[in-house]
């Protein structure tokens, strides 16, 4: 197993991409950190990873504090004892036109997805730096490489997301330490679902993106947690500051 004796802190691993990633990790001989604000979520996915014969702690935190975010470092530390990894895969969207979104709205998708994984890399670092080891993947969007409509403010967090570890890369490679992201196209998740609605509008943009797509459908969370399996193993070693696109061909770049 590629990530034997690892740790790994999964952010937003309480359902969708971060319980995929999860479980995926944990198959592949890591503990996991399920980090989440819904605390219910993570003990269940906590639980699941436990039946797999894996070290698993389920957290309640919100992601946009430094005071939580460092707890829980903290007690990742205490409890599994190291962090190898740390994949930032909490994140929120509104979608609606720029123009009908407010300044409420824009703060929290600020937060939620481009502070938060800030945030969190710093809690990491100094640990990782001491060990000279350390695997950081941020889950960002294609929507940060070509723009989607509807979604101007998040696809901006997700091109600033790309654009710090890129930075990050270069200034942690001394270290040891790989940075990369994961940009998904649309992804079949609880949040997906909820953006679009339950009525036929909302089943005609769906059936839109899957005309869209090359391989003629959404993505499913697995699909993404097996690129950040790779990135978080030594089969990645020589990968650093990428951002791959895990879409089915709807972008190629």
């Amino acid at each position: 197993m590629k990530l034997q004796d690892r740790v790994a802190i999964v952010t937003g691993g309480g359902s969708g991409i971060g319980r995929a990633i999860s479980l995926e990790l944990a198959s592949q001989g890591a503990g996991i950190v399920v980090a989440d604000l819904n605390l219910e979520a993570a003990n269940g996915v906590a639980g699941e990873i436990s039946a797999l014969g894996r070290r698993a702690v389920a957290v309640k935190v919100d992601v946009t504090s430094s005071q939580q975010v460092k707890a829980m470092v903290a007690q990742a530390i205490q409890d599994l004892g190291q962090v190898d990894i740390l994949v930032n895969n909490a994140g929120w969207d509104k979608l609606e036109p720029f123009i009908q979104s407010s300044e409420e709205t824009w703060d929290k998708v600020i937060a939620l997805n481009l502070k938060a994984p800030i945030i969190c890399a710093r809690a990491v670092l100094d640990h990782m730096i001491e060990k000279k080891a350390g695997k950081i993947v941020t889950i960002s969007s294609d929507a940060g490489k070509v723009g989607s409509s509807g979604e101007a403010v998040y696809s901006g967090c997700k091109a600033g997301v790309v654009g710090f570890s890129k930075t990050l890369a270069r200034e942690m490679a001394r270290y040891g330490i790989n940075v990369n992201c994961v940009c998904p196209g649309p992804t079949d998740t609880p949040l997906l679902r909820s953006l679009m609605g339950s009525g036929d509008a909302g089943s005609k943009i769906l059936h839109a993106m899957v005309n869209a797509v090359p391989f003629r459908r959404l993505a499913t969370p697995e699909d993404i947690a097996k690129m950040v399996a790779f990135l978080t193993s030594d089969d990645a070693a020589y990968v650093t500051g990428q951002a791959i696109s895990v879409s089915g061909g709807l972008t190629m770049q």
